[in-house]
Order: structure tokens, then sequence, then C-alpha cells
């Protein structure tokens, strides 16, 4: 089910080497925008309120959107206001910075910032210029703390914690920049952050020495079914025939996920942050249709009666939640 770009980028091969002048430009080129993104963040006032950076080095989806959920239950457990900063891949809003909430359209918004928005329950603001957003929602008052989806390499926008984030099964692949490989930025740059955490055990470690690393797991919770909100429990899945369709950085955890309940699965994968049509939702009669929470709010106008959305939700070791509160709690 993978893509031919999966198989390249995540295997142990590098059988694009002949775009290698093409990745050393990209480093040159990345190297270059985050420089000038650092002379201009100095000159930048200070925002007044901290900043945590959820990200990753590598292309592609990781679990950074779930471990942001997660981020921002915890600090609201201690008594924090928190906002969540984010591009809004995928978005066409009219004007930014835009305030989210669980009714704006996806295609507005982008799918991460509803589905945010609607997990979470808390302000989500959408600007391409990360900054200008962090500004306004500390203008507006919307919380107390900052927590940036996706922003590592946006280097305008200042930051106190700094979290990367690997998909434990692919980790860095075959450890090439773009586009012979999936690397946004050298693996030295680990170094640099504060916390690494792995959506799944990792299949071999990171190339770093000395890094602060945590394993996070995606649970399955709940069927939610996409017209009425009805819930089922996961062992309804058991002996059922399910297409299930992913529009994610890695389909393939999605339909082990399926197949691990029980389900007899017709996986369907497509691109990441895919635009869904009603006939992507088609089913063969005795078929139920499932997918992500991600894809769900795309697909919420033109769902038919057999759509179901798997809940899931990160769950994290006790001693990365005791390391991340103590580290805000010093910069508060």
């Amino acid at each position: 089910m993978k893509s031919r770009v999966d198989r390249w980028w995540y295997g142990t091969r590098r059988p694009l080497w002949l775009l290698w002048p093409l990745a050393w430009l990209y480093r040159v080129v990345a190297e270059r925008r985050k420089q000038r993104s650092l002379a201009s963040l100095a000159l930048n006032q200070s925002l007044r309120v901290p900043v945590i950076v959820v990200g990753n080095i590598t292309a592609g989806g990781t679990g950074k959107s779930p471990l942001t959920a997660w981020l921002v239950d915890a600090l609201q457990r201690e008594g924090w206001h928190p906002v969540i900063l984010t591009r809004g891949y995928g978005g066409r809003a009219e004007q930014y910075p835009l305030k989210v909430t669980d009714s704006t359209p996806a295609n507005v918004a982008g799918d991460e910032p509803v589905m945010l928005a609607t997990m979470t329950g808390c302000p989500v603001v959408v600007d391409p210029r990360r900054f200008r957003g962090a500004q306004w929602a500390v203008e507006q008052q919307l919380g107390d703390i900052l927590v940036c989806d996706d922003g590592l390499q946006h280097y305008q926008l200042p930051r106190q914690l700094e979290i990367a984030v690997f998909d434990g099964e692919r980790g860095i692949g075959n450890g090439a920049p773009i586009p012979v490989g999936p690397l946004r930025e050298p693996v030295s740059r680990l170094a640099e952050v504060d916390f690494v955490v792995f959506n799944g055990a990792p299949a071999t470690p990171l190339p770093v020495a000395q890094l602060n690393t945590y394993v996070m797991r995606l649970e399955p919770r709940v069927l939610r079914h996409l017209d009425s909100g009805e819930t089922r429990e996961l062992d309804w899945l058991e002996g059922k025939r399910v297409r299930a369709v992913a529009g994610i950085g890695n389909p393939s955890r999605f339909f082990n996920t399926l197949k691990a309940l029980g389900a007899k699965v017709q996986g369907i994968s497509f691109s990441d942050h895919h635009r869904f049509r009603q006939n992507d939702l088609d089913v063969e009669p005795g078929q139920i249709l499932v997918m992500t929470a991600k894809d769900a709010v795309k697909c919420q106008g033109f769902a038919h009666e057999r759509c179901w959305v798997l809940e899931v939700a990160a769950t994290m070791p006790p001693s990365f939640r005791e390391a991340l509160l103590l580290a805000v709690k010093s910069l508060h």
C-alpha cells in the first residue's frame, strides 16, 4: 500500500541519487532561509507568553497533531489556557489570522486545525505567518501559552521549548535530504531540541547521542458514526468487512490498527491532506467505511449512512509528562 516515494525515501537504498544536486540546493536554500529568519527573530518583540513548538525534521505525517492535542490537555489540567497555532495546510481563508472552531469548514481552515478544535475545545489560530498569528492570539487574550503544531522550521516564531516527532516505524528513512530522502533538516538539528517523541516504538535508533527520547502510542478509543454521532465499542468491528480510507502521512498504520481490531480491511490510500469527494466514500454491499478523524472533517457534508470514524488518542509515559511540566514551569 506504500507509495513509490515512501518506498524510495523510507527504504534502505537511495534510488534517487541522481537528484543529489537538487538535495544540495535544497539544503543550502533552507539554511539561508533559516539564518534570515533567525536574524528577523532577533528584531521581533517578545510575545510575553511561552511558546512550545511541535514539529519534525522529516517530510510527511509523524503524529504531530495527536501529540499537540495531548499537550493541550496536559497543560489545561495544570491550569494553563493554551492556544494552538498552525499553518492550516490545505485551507484557503479570505484573511488571516483565522480563529477556528469545530464548525469552521475544512476547506477554509485546513483539516488538522478543524480536527484539533473539535478534539481539544481550545482556541486554534491559523496563519501561514506563525509570528503574526501568535501576536494576534496574545492581543486577543485567547490564552497564556502557545502550542505551535508543525513549526520546527518556522524560525521567525520565537520558542522556549521544541519537540521533534518521528514515526517510529519510519525514523529518518534513508537519511538523505529532500528530494533524495525525507529530511527537511540535518539529523544534527535534533541536538538542539528539548524532547524527541517517537510515534510507536522506534525500529532503529537515531544516530544522535544523549537525546531525551520518549515513545507515544496512538490508542483507538471508540467508533463514531459520522452523521449521527452515535458511538460503538471497538469490538463491534470484529469480523466486519471494512473499506478503510486514509489521506494521512502513513496510511498503513491506520489500516493495521483496524486489522488488529478484527476487521477485514480493504485499505484505500490517498495523499496526505487529500480533498475527498463523494465517490471516494463508495462501498460495496456488506461493507462499512471507516476513516480517520482528520479525514472526517472534510467529509461531513456528503458522507453516507455507512461512514464511521475511528477515534484515537495519544498516550505518553508519566516520565514525559513530568519532564514536560517541569520544563514549562521553569518558563513560567
